[in-house]
């Protein structure tokens, strides 16, 4: 992260550079002029150093603007945007060395061509404030490509999860218990359980769990399931032994989170997958799965029950290995939650690797297509007692070439009681998704044409349409009318 100090010297090098390139000064020029060192004036620019005051003078004299001028952070229309994007906030919790990005860089960028690349900021700043996009949004968002960036597989996480069960001495045999965690948090981190303290508390029933490190009292709300718990726990251990000190405390990020804060957050959630589903033996489920020539909903409910984790931490877990181990990385992974009335449904979380894929969540208020298999599986759970539902089918997307396979495993919300969700893992139908998974060749397969949303959608025979095609029926109406201005 960069310190307000550290934003005050990128905007005087920004300012610096853009003066020296558009007076057409060279390096030793401006050497020459100020008595600094070429090397000096290189540092400054890239916002590595703040030159003393009598520096500044020497370099406002020979730019021929007061002194003022130079050290403030405003300027013209044409950096202004640049200079709001530094000043903003954003730089300050965004991790640019975990993308690889350096502020010096961002410098260079910037001062290449300061017109296009300020009307470009510009843009976007616009489009953020008049989506009303917060920070917490665009750090979501900051997140899923740095997973993208990765293949969502981080073999740094891997091995600590390995150090860390040598180091406990947990043998590797599956699942882990509550118990076995209990015991583990209160050995090695003197940290207790307690399952009353947010159940008494109405308005805190948003929270599933909460950490509180004065006391160091890990707070359980009611309602969670066995493998909601075990995930907690084991995530717990995540931000212990991986020693996060920057971290949430609450299972939901309140909207003052930083990035660096949902990172860690992400990385502790990462850990405990890993832990629960040790990789080599995930694997050699997943080749199971494979060699099987038809799909069954019990390939999945097995692995429920073997791990002891619920549906999202074991799709989720998917996400990982497929990309790494068995080279399948066009893949989407969503969390769709419902309404009591089944019409609407939400989209709280995605990851889309390799490419932006066809199901999204969208901020415009549509209504999401009801013959996605991650809706009609929450129909299903709605309709029948029981722990979670599991189906599948092959969503080929209307007036495209893109169909995915989709594993959807829905369950009642018992922890808030207020609808059902549904976790949807879809992979793209590639030669090398039908090269590794046999059951992809089962003519049984249930098929299904798909969109995106119903007012996008110009199926016309559609039995499961919730809201008319109004953005479909609008750019029919374009097209209708440029053929009528051509035929005048």
């Amino acid at each position: 992260m960069i310190s307000d100090n550290d934003i005050v010297k990128l905007i005087l090098g920004f300012k610096i550079k853009h003066l020296r390139l558009q007076h057409k000064i060279s390096y030793q020029e401006l050497a020459k002029a100020t008595g600094m060192s070429v090397s000096y004036l290189n540092d400054i620019e890239k916002g590595k150093k703040y030159p003393k005051p009598d520096k500044i003078g020497a370099l406002a004299q020979a730019f021929q603007l007061e002194y003022d001028e130079l050290v403030s952070t405003r300027a013209d229309k044409k950096l202004r945007p640049v200079i709001e994007l530094l000043n903003s906030g954003f730089f300050k919790f965004f991790p640019l060395d975990e993308f690889g990005i350096s502020p010096d860089k961002l410098i260079d960028v910037f001062s290449s061509s300061p017109d296009r690349i300020s009307a470009f900021i510009s843009t976007i700043l616009k489009m953020v404030r008049s989506y009303q996009i917060e920070k917490e949004h665009f750090y979501r968002i900051a997140l899923r490509s740095y997973q993208d960036m990765h293949d969502n597989y981080f073999p740094d996480l891997e091995e600590a999860v390995q150090s860390f069960k040598k180091q406990m001495k947990l043998k590797s045999r599956v699942p882990y218990t509550y118990d076995q965690l209990v015991d583990v948090l209160r050995q090695q981190y003197d940290i207790t359980i307690d399952r009353v303290g947010l159940s008494k508390n109405k308005k805190l029933r948003v929270f599933r769990s909460y950490f509180q490190p004065e006391k160091k009292v890990l707070y359980l709300n009611e309602g969670l399931s066995e493998g909601q718990e075990n995930f907690i726990l084991a995530k717990e251990l995540g931000f212990q032994y991986l020693k996060m000190e920057e971290r949430s405390y609450e299972t939901q990020l309140n909207k003052e989170a930083s990035f660096e804060k949902l990172l860690s957050n992400f990385r502790a959630s990462y850990f405990a997958a890993a832990l629960l589903m040790d990789a080599d033996e995930m694997v050699k489920d997943i080749e199971l799965i494979a060699r099987s020539t038809t799909w069954k909903p019990t390939l999945i409910s097995k692995l429920l029950q073997k791990y002891q984790v619920s549906p999202e931490t074991l799709l989720q877990r998917f996400t990982n290995l497929l990309p790494h181990y068995f080279n399948i990385r066009d893949l989407f992974f969503i969390r769709l939650k419902s309404t009591n009335d089944l019409i609407k449904y939400g989209i709280s979380k995605e990851l889309h690797l390799s490419q932006l894929h066809k199901p999204y969540h969208n901020e415009l208020d549509e209504h999401l297509c009801h013959r996605w298999v991650s809706i009609s599986s929450i129909k299903n759970i709605r309709s029948q007692k029981a722990d979670f539902f599991i189906d599948a089918q092959v969503s080929e997307y209307w007036e495209t070439n893109s169909s995915y396979f989709c594993i959807s495993v829905s369950e009642p919300n018992n922890y808030r009681g207020d609808g059902a969700s549904s976790i949807t893992l879809g992979l793209l139908m590639t030669d090398a998704l039908k090269g590794t998974f046999n059951f992809i060749k089962d003519t049984g397969l249930r098929r299904k044409t798909v969109h995106t949303t119903c007012e996008r959608c110009s199926i016309s025979d559609c039995d499961n349409r919730v809201a008319p095609p109004s953005f479909s029926d609008k750019k029919n109406l374009e097209v209708e009318l440029e053929q009528e201005l051509k035929a005048l």
